[in-house]
């Protein structure tokens, strides 16, 4: 299902190139064939797809320069793949995995950075201040206003959990920002991934909150209701009960992989317009929608990870309390 959306995505993107990247012929037909050579390509230009090459992954780096002959394209290394049986598998490096990493090392070293600098302050001032006292107090918000209300009583547990994902997700979504960069979360086998350990931590909680009575959530007895009556929902509701189980990580998947790939489709998509129309008299209305989508998208990277962070807390605590 994720192949086959993903493919959905990349024509969908590749006829949005193409439709920004071509002369308009919104006339051709009407006005015959001898209007239809006018409005076209000059011989050898072919629409270029720009837009695809952006939002997707790939083997190899930009590296950013002011000067144009300085930039250039690192491969990145092709390893054999791995033989499971009959299938391979290629953990080869690609531009999404190194910008992942990157936003590992990232969060990893502010956070650590952070704690160890806020310990200090609080031995000798008594309180955290500068960058470490914006971090605590970010930490101190997720931990009292999303994951505690959500989670429940005794969610300390489920903080760093929070917090960890929170800030993976918005450094990855920032990291796509930068002109050279590559937004990983805007590739739907990462979304997947974070969404399946959700899943995995959110059923993990089950059990432990539930014990046996976790099976309550997957198989629906309704001691309530009448023996043949409990017997039909069991037979009815069994199944919404599995649906339910496997939608909420699907949600979480599309949700952010969409919302992050669509700005960058948007953005290309309005800087295509001064090429399609070949005029720098246009330039300037373009321009300013692509700072006005950019700076959506900065919002938009954070709304995303407060969001993704939101409903896991809201997962756990639901199934945390499932047994009332």
């Amino acid at each position: 299902m994720l192949r086959s959306l993903s493919r959905v995505i990349r024509v969908f993107t590749l006829a949005a190139a193409t439709v920004a990247a071509a002369p308009l012929v919104a006339g051709a037909q009407e006005h015959g064939a001898e209007a239809a050579a006018h409005s076209a390509a000059p011989a050898g230009e072919k629409p270029v797809d720009f837009i695809t090459p952006h939002i997707t992954d790939s083997r190899h780096l930009e590296i950013p320069a002011l000067n144009s002959h300085l930039a250039a394209e690192v491969e990145l290394p092709q390893w054999e793949p791995i033989h499971i049986g009959g299938m391979a598998i290629d953990l080869s490096p690609t531009k999404h995995v190194v910008f992942m990493l990157l936003a590992a090392v990232i969060v990893s070293l502010l956070l650590i950075v952070a704690g160890t600098t806020s310990r200090k302050q609080h031995a000798t001032k008594g309180r955290s201040s500068g960058f470490a006292g914006a971090i605590e107090a970010m930490a101190l918000y997720l931990r009292n206003e999303v994951v505690l209300p959500n989670v429940g009583h005794h969610g300390d547990g489920f903080v760093p959990f929070a917090l960890t994902l929170f800030c993976f997700i918005l450094v990855c979504n920032l990291l796509g920002m930068l002109p050279w960069g590559a937004t990983a979360t805007g590739n739907i086998a990462v979304t997947a991934m974070l969404a399946i350990i959700t899943a995995v931590v959110v059923e993990v909680a089950g059990v432990r909150a539930n014990g046996l009575g976790y099976l309550n959530t997957i198989f629906y007895w309704n001691k309530d209701l009448p023996l043949v009556m409990r017997v039909l929902m069991f037979f009815v509701m069994t199944p919404v009960e599995i649906v339910g189980k496997l939608s909420k990580p699907f949600a979480l998947t599309i949700r952010l992989f969409a919302n992050m790939t669509a700005g960058h489709i948007v953005l290309l998509a309005l800087i295509g317009i001064i090429f399609t129309f070949k005029s720098w008299a246009l330039a300037p209305v373009p321009v300013l929608m692509a700072t006005a989508i950019s700076m959506l998208e900065l919002f938009v990277a954070f709304l995303q990870a407060f969001i993704f962070t939101l409903l896991a807390s809201v997962f756990i605590g639901q199934i945390r309390e499932a047994h009332h």
